[in-house]
This record gives C-alpha cells, structure tokens and sequence, in this order.
C-alpha cells in the first residue's frame, strides 16, 4: 500500500518531527541515494521503533481518511486509495525484517520482539474496522457490474477476502478473539525463530586430532582451521551447523561417532533446555486451529487452501499419497542398496542410520559415477557461476547485470547490481549476500527492499531485490568453491529474482512474487533445470586454477548422476509435506509432539528414527515462515516447473519465443490472474505428471 494523502503527511511530520532524533532518522528521510535504494550507511538499529510507530501513526490517518469520505464508496476510492496507502510503514517494515533474517544481532532480535505486536495490532486495527470493511463490501457487490480491468477486479478480489480472511466479518467477542489469537500467533513465530537461531549459533565441535577429521577434503579442513582461528582456537578445526561446514563432515567424515554427534545436534536443536521450542510449536499449531475455527472453517489447512492453486487438502493429499505410492518402493530399494555398498566397504553387517546417509551415499556416487563434490567444487568458483547464473538470463531474457559500489549496503561483504533490460532500460537493483555468519538465518532465500508498481503517471517504479545464501566461504589458499547443489541453490534463487525484477503490475500488492504459494516455486525450480545442461556449463564452469573448461566426461557423469537417489529425495520433501499438513489437519491440541510428528510421518520412514529428534522444533518454514499447510507446494510446483521445462526441451534450452512467453505469462504477471490460467496461457494446457516421473527415471 502506498500513500496518496499528502496533507495527513504533513500534519504527522509537523507534530512527529519536533524530536531532534526523529528528525535524524534515516528511515523517515527521502532515501536521497541512486535508485532510492535504502541508505542502509545511516540506518541504525535503534531508528526502527520510532520510525515503525510513526508510519503506523501516518497509515491509520490514511485509514481513516479513506472511511470519513463523504462520498459513497467506488474502486478508486476505497480499494485503490488502500492499496496505495502505508507506503512509509511497508519499506520501513520490508528494511527491518529482512536484516532481522540476514543481519539479525541480538540488537535487532529484541526489537523486534517489541515490534511485532505493534505491526500485529495495526494489521488488526485496519482488518477489524467496520466502517472499512462496509465500504469494501459496498464496492466487492457491485464487482460484476463495474468497469474494471482484469487487474483492478483482482485486486478488488484479493481486498475483500483479504479483509475477510481477516476476521472482518466476526462480530463482537469473536472479533476480540481473533485479535487476542493473531497476536499472540505473531508474538510466538517470532520466538520461534529467534530460539531456533540461538539454538544453531550455540553449537561449535572444535578437533584438534588429524584422526577426528579423516576424510574430510582440503578445502573442509580450511574451512574449519579458519572458523576456529576467528574464534581463538589456533591450530584446531571448528565445525559448526552452518550448511557448508555440517554437510562436509557428515559427507566424508570418517569417525561416524563424530558424524552421530554434529547430526545429533542438529537434529534435537530446540527439543530442551535455554531454546525449547515444543510448547510453542504446539500453542502456535492450537492458535491456528481455534483461527480458523473462529473464521468458519474446519481446520487450519483449509483456510489456507482455499486461496492456493490445490484449492483444499483433499487435493494435497492426493498429490502427496500418488508421490508416495509411485516413489516409496524406488526409495526403500535405493537405501537397501546403500545398506549393502556400506557392508561391502566396511567388511561386516552395518545398521544405516540417518548420520550415515551423506557419508555413504557420497561415497556410493562416487563409485558408481566416479563424481563427487571435490571433482566438481574447482570448477564452481563462486565469480564464474556468476557469471554463468546471470548469463543465463541474458541469454533468456536480455538482461544484463552491472555490478555498482555505489548503493548502500548493510554488510560488507553485501554486493550490489543494477539490472537492464534487453532494451537498456533499467530494471531494478539486485542485492547479493552469500555467507554464513551468526547473525544470519539459515538457508537460502530471496526477498525484495522494494516491490515493483506503476504510478499513476505511468512511471514504473522499479524493484529492489535481495539474494541471500549460506555458501562456503573462501580460505586462505582458495577463493569460494561451491558444491554442485550450491550452484543449484543459487539457480533456484535467482529463479525467485527475476520473478521479483520483472514484475510489471501497476498494483505492488500483485506484483511479482506476491502469488499463490504452490504457484511462487514454479520460476525458482524451473531455473534448477538448466544446470545439467551442457550447453549451460560450458558458458561459465571452468576450473579455477587452470581455467579449463569443465570435461564433457565431467559433464556426461553429472547427466549419469542426475536420478541418482532420486527417490530417496522425493520422499524426504514428502515427508515434510506431510508433517506440515498433520499439523495443519489436526485439531489443533497436541499433548504429546513427538509422538505425534513419529505418527504423522511413519509412512515415509526410510532410516531408523534418531532418539530425542524432533523436526517440529526446527521446522522454521511452517512455524517461522509462511509455508504453514503450504509445504506441499515445493512438490505441487516440481510438477510445474518439470512440465514447463519439457517445453523449453521441446523447443531449445534457450529458445527466445519460449523464454518470452515464459515472462509475460507468468514472470511478470504476479497475482494479477488465476495462476492455472497463466501456466495454460504459456503451456497451452494444464500440468501434467509425466515430465516429473520421467525426469527422475520413476516412469
């Protein structure tokens, strides 16, 4: 929402600004830098608060504006005049959480513990106002008969449901209550999170013993020395649960005592002690029960369903249940054999368990494949998958990627990039953020500063856009080397960035990623495509040292590789799905978690369940994030993007006519239409199953 109320504007500025230290804060300045970007030199931690409650103070004077108006409500003045209002409270906001992810100290962590309620509360007050949601109502009954474009009847759409999803339709006691519910909803996934980061920073294994770290490449033995040497440890290595540095050991560790330990820890983060998260794991499931009950629906999942692409669980399940069926049986067979090959290696019987996985199944690759991470790591530093990552999308799109110092960062190891069009003009800024550091969640993801929109002018206002990973860093004798599923992450990621950067609606609240959750993985995964591609790795995989290009026998094994435990794979993603559906299915009260979570995922069960594990506590996208009944959606969406893919197959990998029917109908479109009827204006037809079983040698 942004503002149009100028006079209300100044009135708060007049009375706000009185304060030497309001007048100072850099978040209630005109962002003077190029492109608007966030003057994140001058932004300090303690500008927030003040700044947050005076765009709350400006938004409900917008509010308020919008229902004193005489006139008898219309589009323009009611659903237009909120989308474009709180535009100060939205980029303040969008600043503060997305350094709360990537940049959070203990600073930032007990504001927004501070914050949040505030946020929730105004979100309540502008959702529960009645004379608000009259007028909305007034205008969302005479939809059939107005002049609106197929934009302006979405948004008039997505406003009252929006509303009404909201609670604006309960009355008396049950208003209260949903803003008692929401409140504390939002207070607890916040603790959430915050325990689950503390809880990962907590744990460092620091070895000293060359025997502790047999196995283990160079490049993880100077990844380690360089962790303990920054935290005092000189001559030791520290191994922490930042991805890079776990999955190295559990890969080629040999002291599986020392595997069991750094597994274990991962796996029992928040299960006791400082950082516990089951009572809130379990209060936040009950919230959202009683929610949606309060709403009028018959649990948590169905609320949320019912604006999504699978429309209710019965569907999810479906999906879920074929997966299961066609994959489970390929998986039990793919972990019986690596039961064996574990046998063969070691010389006597071996009972495989969950911190084996990795070290076996890298070791089994490799004799099967003769491929591994260390063949493949020289040839992925991280400069020249870069290049080839943005390379691809001027091949595809045109775009081009100029790398600026001039735009403020909040990091110094934070890169910007202005992005052009195939014609020039400029598209939006690009952040780039690619390493673990304690103050930074984990995982990778992509947000934005600023979403794109079009004034009413026509001028379009541009986005700006955040990549954030947790890579292997550089060493002292080697620049950043990435994995192979490193680069697939940075693909799938980007897939998210030019979902944001070529967003073209006039309303931001439509624009770009704001789509439909089992819709918004489509760009990102269908990106994971082309790495196998040698035609794509020719374009930028060439070994550090020597500069070779990466062997067509490198290639070829990469291909052969490709289905390898592909069913294993399937089976974990559904494994989650299935959890969070549980959840979100249940009756919202769960006395006993752990039993619970064993019961709710016992039929994928492909390795011995580890005592004291319990993935609830840890699980940030459902209980921290907002894939809460929507985890279903990375699956819903790999069979997306394996049917769209199959086009560009059909096609050419690099097909223009493809790639731009790929952004008009779907890239730059954002919300603004029913997601299937974009996927069938680009694919001609409803999705289909078979690329997904295909691909994966399933089928």
């Amino acid at each position: 929402m942004r503002t149009i109320f100028f006079l209300t504007l100044v009135v708060l500025f007049n009375f706000s600004c009185t304060d030497m230290t309001q007048k100072n804060n850099a978040l209630l300045s005109p962002f003077n830098t190029p492109h608007e970007a966030a003057p994140f030199d001058r932004i300090k931690t303690e500008d927030f608060e003040p700044a947050i409650a005076e765009a709350i103070a400006l938004h409900q004077a917008e509010i308020d504006a919008i229902v004193a108006q005489d006139e008898a409500p219309t589009f323009a003045n009611t659903i237009e005049a909120m989308e474009l209002s709180g535009s100060k409270l939205g980029r303040i906001t969008s600043i503060f959480f997305n350094l709360l992810s990537a940049n959070g100290d203990d600073e930032m962590i007990a504001a927004s513990e501070r914050i949040s309620p505030l946020l929730t509360e105004h979100s309540n007050n502008i959702n529960l106002n009645e004379a608000l949601f009259k007028r909305v109502k007034t205008v969302y009954e005479q939809r059939d008969t107005l002049p609106l474009s197929t934009e302006e009847k979405r948004l008039l759409e997505e406003t009252y449901n929006g509303m009404a999803r909201s609670g604006a339709n309960l009355e008396g006691e049950a208003r209260e209550k949903y803003r008692e519910l929401s409140s504390e909803l939002s207070r607890l996934c916040l603790k959430f999170e915050s325990n689950l980061l503390k809880a990962t920073n907590a744990f460092e294994m620091i070895l000293t013993d060359s025997a502790d770290v047999a196995g283990l490449p160079q490049s993880a033995l100077d990844a380690a020395a360089m962790r303990a040497k920054e935290k005092g440890h000189e001559g030791a290595y520290l191994f922490d649960l930042s991805y890079p540095s776990m999955s190295a050991f559990l890969k080629y560790a040999e002291r599986r005592d020392l595997r069991k330990k750094i597994y274990t820890a991962y796996n029992t983060r928040c299960v006791s002690g400082e950082y516990d998260n089951r009572d809130i794991v379990a209060r936040i499931a009950e919230l959202r029960y009683e929610t949606a009950r309060l709403l009028g629906y018959e649990n948590f999942a169905e609320y949320v369903l019912e604006h999504r692409m699978a429309q209710n669980s019965t569907r999810v399940y479906d999906l879920l249940n074929q997966l299961l069926h066609a994959y489970k049986p390929v998986a039990d067979e793919e972990v019986k054999q690596l039961q064996a090959f574990a046998e063969k290696v070691e010389g006597h019987p071996v009972e495989l368990m969950p911190w084996d996985y990795s070290y076996y199944s890298t070791r089994q690759k490799d004799a099967l494949y003769e491929l591994n991470d260390e063949m493949l790591k020289p040839y992925f530093e991280l400069e020249q998958v870069k290049k080839g990552v943005f390379g691809l999308a001027t091949r595809l799109y045109g775009l081009t990627f100029k790398k600026t110092t001039d735009i403020p960062v909040y990091h110094k190891e934070v890169e910007t990039f202005e992005v052009y069009d195939a014609d020039s003009s400029y598209l939006g800024l690009l952040y780039t953020d690619f390493y673990p550091r304690s103050t930074k969640q984990g995982g990778a993801w992509m947000t934005s500063f600023k979403d794109q929109w079009i004034d009413a002018d026509g001028t379009n206002s541009r986005p700006h856009i955040s990549l954030v990973m947790n890579f292997t860093r550089p060493t002292e004798s080697a620049p950043a080397l990435l994995t192979y599923d490193e680069v697939e992450t940075f693909l799938h990621e980007f897939g998210h960035a030019l979902h944001g950067l070529m967003a073209n609606s006039k309303y931001e609240s439509l624009s770009g990623t704001n789509v439909y959750r089992d819709f918004v993985e489509l760009p990102s995964q269908l990106m994971e495509n082309w790495l196998p591609e040698q035609d794509f790795l020719a374009t930028f995989a060439r070994h550090y040292v020597t500069g070779e290009i990466l062997p067509d026998s490198l290639v070829t094994k990469i291909r052969n590789a490709q289905r390898y435990h592909a069913a294993y794979y399937c089976v974990r993603q559904l494994t989650y799905g299935i959890l969070d559906m549980a959840w979100h299915t249940s009756e919202g009260k769960v006395d006993d978690i752990a039993a619970f979570e064993q019961q709710a995922i016992a039929s994928t069960q492909l390795l011995p369940a580890l005592d004291g594990a319990l993935f609830s506590c840890q699980f940030s996208h459902i209980f921290g994030g907002g894939y809460a009944a929507g985890y279903y959606g990375y699956k819903w969406a790999e069979v997306l993007d394996a049917d769209a893919f199959s086009l560009f197959k059909e096609k050419g990998i690099f097909d223009k006519e493809t790639a731009t029917s790929f952004r008009k109908n779907i890239l730059e479109k954002g919300d603004t239409e029913d997601p299937m009827s974009l996927y069938i204006r680009f694919r001609g037809r409803e999705p289909r199953i078979d690329a997904l079983m295909e691909r994966d040698g399933i089928r």
